[in-house]
């Protein structure tokens, strides 16, 4: 599928429009401010608090949108940061590049990265044990039908939720045998993972998105473990993916170019419609020790390791209650104390069983650790620019922009920051990259601890998810299509009119959320909107 790149005139003109309706508030600030008791007059940074904060980050967003590259965009949003926080002095911006942007995030998020590579030696581990292939066995001789290797399929999806690297590459090699012998074609499958990497990873409480999540929330005196607990509910597009799923597959409904896959396997055996089976080195190892337990107690022992210690850096065991414990504990530190804990339960517990020797385990390490250096670097770069950001006092300047606006337009900006992060998400191919730039303006539009707050956090990371999801670009689709061993563009044709289907009812769900503010009446109008969206499907096909 060609995707189509906005032009560099057309990216230069919306900058110089965004540039233009900030100009009154640009050249209005004042370039000297006047000491008390008729001391001398002081320069002040004229870049500072004013509309200027903005131009890194829209820098950032239009490089990616250009070169769907996002490492290099964040860094130049970095340096142009820099440049505006030192007013142009190039010694200084240096200085503010590696010491307040790249030392300073390295710093901060020194604890979300020691998780996440806890999760990468952890996924390797398991992996290493074949205890995903001894699932794969079990449901091999106990799914007998289409339907059951779908919703077998789904429930391994949302069990491995720590991270979705680990998710493609696990489902679609466990569950690719079963699928196959029961004419499930390639595409629905690849459907089938993607579907349940990203989005069950967005609302999994101990997983390495929301460890990325606390992270970018860090300076922003919210605390990030409740900000995304209580952004769960208000998730719509992942929630209302699993809905989906679980609809489409119990109506046996399939539509768009899913539906010509699905009849050629059903049909006539052909499980790729177009192309060919895409050989890579996506395996899961054979190994005649492993059982489904072992896949199953390391990940049950990390989410109760994680949880303890998230209460016990709260304060529950002094003199805390649960609800405080949660409110005032610190993810940063609780997610890698838990997850330190799973990982050497993991190590010693396969060491006993004998399913794998020391060496084997140690060499998990490494691999653990690759892994993760991709989502390691987004992250230093994206909370670099939040902090070259904070220091141009972005946030101060937008919350006085809105502050004769919110009244009017805040009930409304859930669905607004949902499509502007679809959007951002597609065109660059990252999650993380997108509320990395996103979280620390979202943050600010909204009074601090409001519903609407929560709304729009949900509104940002559910947009996020969404254009993921969609875009053919992202490193989940493509590992997606790989763990399903089908043709790339095969996945990317069939799966977007199902991820559009479901932001449209996302979007139409966070404008409800917005006026009403309260997810036990937006959450249920939303399914209740999807549900029926299927059931007119389903009827118009029988007509």
């Amino acid at each position: 599928m060609k995707v189509r790149t906005p032009s560099l005139p057309a990216l230069t003109a919306l900058l110089l429009l965004s540039l233009l309706a900030f100009s009154p508030m640009l050249m209005g600030q004042e370039a000297v401010a006047q000491e008390a008791a008729g001391q001398a007059a002081a320069v002040k940074n004229p870049f500072v608090g004013t509309g200027w904060a903005i131009l890194p980050p829209v820098i950032a967003i239009g490089l990616a949108l250009i070169t769907k590259e996002v490492y290099s965009s964040l860094f130049i949003g970095i340096f142009v940061g820099g440049l505006l926080g030192s007013n142009f002095n190039l010694v200084k911006t240096f200085d503010s590049v590696v010491n307040q942007g790249l030392l300073t995030a390295v710093s901060d998020g020194a604890g979300i990265f020691v998780f996440l590579v806890m999760l990468g030696v952890m996924a390797a581990l398991i992996n290493q044990t074949g205890a995903a292939a001894a699932f794969g066995k079990w449901a091999h001789k106990n799914v007998k039908s289409r339907t059951g290797a779908c919703l077998t399929t789904f429930f391994l999806g949302v069990l491995i939720f720590i991270d979705d690297y680990f998710n493609c590459l696990t489902v679609g090699s466990v569950m690719r045998p079963i699928t196959d012998a029961n004419r499930v074609s390639r595409a629905k499958l690849a459907y089938l993972i993607d579907a349940t990497a990203a989005p069950v990873c967005m609302i999994a409480p101990i997983s390495s998105w929301a460890a990325a999540v606390a992270s970018f929330t860090k300076g922003t005196g919210l605390n990030g473990q409740e900000l995304f607990l209580r952004a769960i509910p208000y998730n719509f597009y992942s929630l209302l993916t699993f809905v989906f799923i679980l609809g489409i597959i119990l109506l046996k409904l399939d539509f768009g170019p899913m539906a010509r896959h699905e009849r050629n396997a059903r049909e006539k055996g052909d499980l790729f419609t177009e192309g060919e089976e895409v050989d890579n080195d996506m395996k899961v190892p054979e190994n005649a020790k492993g059982r489904i337990v072992d896949l199953v107690l390391p990940i049950l022992v990390l989410i109760v390791a994680s949880v303890l210690a998230l209460l016990y850096v709260g304060g529950y065991w002094g003199e805390a209650s649960f609800s405080d414990a949660f409110a005032d504990t610190d993810a940063t530190v609780g997610l890698p104390l838990g997850g330190l804990v799973a990982m050497l339960f993991s190590i010693l517990y396969l060491l006993g069983r004998r399913v794998i020797s020391a060496k084997e385990a140690m060499k998990c390490v490494p691999v653990g650790f690759n892994a993760m250096v991709p989502a390691i670097l987004i992250l230093v770069l994206a909370t670099s620019l939040k902090n070259m950001t904070g220091a141009l006092e972005l946030k101060e300047f937008i919350a006085g922009l809105m502050e004769g606006n919110a009244a009017k337009l805040g009930n409304f900006l859930p669905a607004v920051i949902f499509l502007v992060a679809c959007f951002l998400s597609f065109s660059t191919g990252t999650s993380w990259g997108t509320f990395g730039i996103l979280i620390p303006i979202v943050v600010n539009i909204f009074a601090p601890g409001s519903t609407l707050m929560y709304i729009g956090m949900s509104a940002c990371l559910a947009g996020a998810v969404c254009g993921d999801h969609c875009s053919p670009i992202s490193d989940t689709t493509i590992m997606s299509s790989a763990g399903a061993r089908c043709q790339h563009i095969n996945h990317v044709s069939t799966q977007l009119p199902y991820s559009v289907s479901v932001a449209v009812v996302s979007f139409l769900g966070f404008l409800l959320a917005g006026l009403v503010q309260n997810w036990y009446v937006a959450f249920p109008v939303s399914v209740a909107l999807l549900i029926a969206m299927l059931l007119g499907m389903k009827a118009f096909k029988k007509a």
